[in-house]
């Protein structure tokens, strides 16, 4: 049987396990900045242009690997590349970037019924990045039906999720999700970024100054321990961002954040990298009232990041109370 994957960067080790003989992959990050233009998302579904070879769904997946006549249809729309799979298989875990690549492909899909019949979701309950080459457990993981309706509710909660507003990615929480177990926690736990009534401070932000407050001076456990309860919706380059923000603004909630990182080039990680192994962290007053709910971060600081298709200001600033509030 002919079995194709798509999944996320984590699962490209799906290939080598031999359970497909493809597994394609987006590098398309939807969380921590604002989401990729709709060009760019169609770019990668799309035929393969030369003019722009590097946004195609090709590139992002480990075509040496592939067998030749897979290699041959690369350039293919991936509808079309798709189409001589009896099964394609999506595997994504928990991690809420990871979900909201599930339900954009979902999205895409739709449009083409005949291809969408052949989708079947693995429920991964785990990290995909902690799989080695030779696991052999894809029986243990469950495998379910995309059903018509599992496509329409896909559809809802991404145009949700890149809606202006959150009300209606906080409206799909109500709706019959179970066709995606997991989902709703991602979902969740996305919604909990938003600031909060009580400390204009999203819980990701809220964690790292309880982490602080606790002792952890530097930024390698504030990265990367995530058994001391940080949590997963950003990656370690997001976060060191989230740690800019409290740091760098006109009432600071962290000090000793190495301020050549203000000058520092995003794309320059190495030299991002070690001015955060060089910092010394620790709350500020301001801060230590922030974490006590007794001050609000937002009014004292600008406010300008982007929550899926909200850009929250501090003139437009939805809050999570756990209900949504808009300031």
């Amino acid at each position: 049987m002919k079995r194709l994957i798509l999944t996320s960067p984590s699962g490209l080790s799906l290939t080598r396990s031999g359970l497909a003989e493809v597994a394609i992959t987006s590098g398309f990050r939807f969380v921590g900045g604002p989401l990729p233009p709709l060009g760019e998302l169609e770019t990668y579904f799309g035929l393969r242009s030369d003019q722009d070879p590097v946004g195609h769904w090709s590139h992002w997946s480990t075509r040496s690997q592939w067998p030749q006549d897979a290699r041959a249809r690369r350039d293919l729309a991936l509808i079309e590349f798709c189409e001589p799979y009896e099964i394609v298989e999506l595997w994504f875990d928990p991690d809420p970037n990871d979900q909201l690549q599930l339900i954009w492909l979902l999205d895409h899909f739709r449009a083409y019924p005949a291809m969408a019949a052949k989708l079947k979701l693995r429920l991964v309950a785990f990290a995909l990045s902690t799989l080695h080459e030779t696991w052999r457990g894809w029986n243990e993981v469950p495998l379910i039906n995309i059903r018509p309706a599992d496509l329409e509710t896909a559809s809802i909660c991404w145009q949700a999720y890149r809606a202006a507003t959150p009300e209606a990615c906080f409206d799909a929480l109500c709706r019959d999700l179970s066709g995606f177990p997991l989902l709703r926690p991602a979902l969740l736990d996305l919604l909990q970024e938003l600031p909060w009534s009580r400390s204009g401070l999203g819980a990701t932000e809220l964690r790292l100054l309880e982490l602080i407050a606790a002792g952890f001076m530097g930024t390698n456990g504030l990265f990367y321990l995530r058994g001391f309860g940080q949590r997963a919706v950003f990656t370690d380059m997001e976060i060191g961002t989230l740690l800019q923000g409290l740091a760098h603004g006109p009432q600071p909630a962290i000090a000793g954040l190495d301020d050549e990182l203000r000058v520092i080039a995003p794309e320059n990680l190495r030299a991002r990298m070690e001015a955060y192994r060089r910092s010394r962290l620790s709350l500020t007053e301001f801060g230590e009232a922030v974490l006590a709910h007794k001050e609000d971060f937002s009014r004292h600081n600008p406010i300008d990041r982007w929550w899926g298709g909200t850009h929250l200001t501090n003139d437009n600033l939805w809050r999570w109370s756990p209900t949504l509030v808009k300031h």
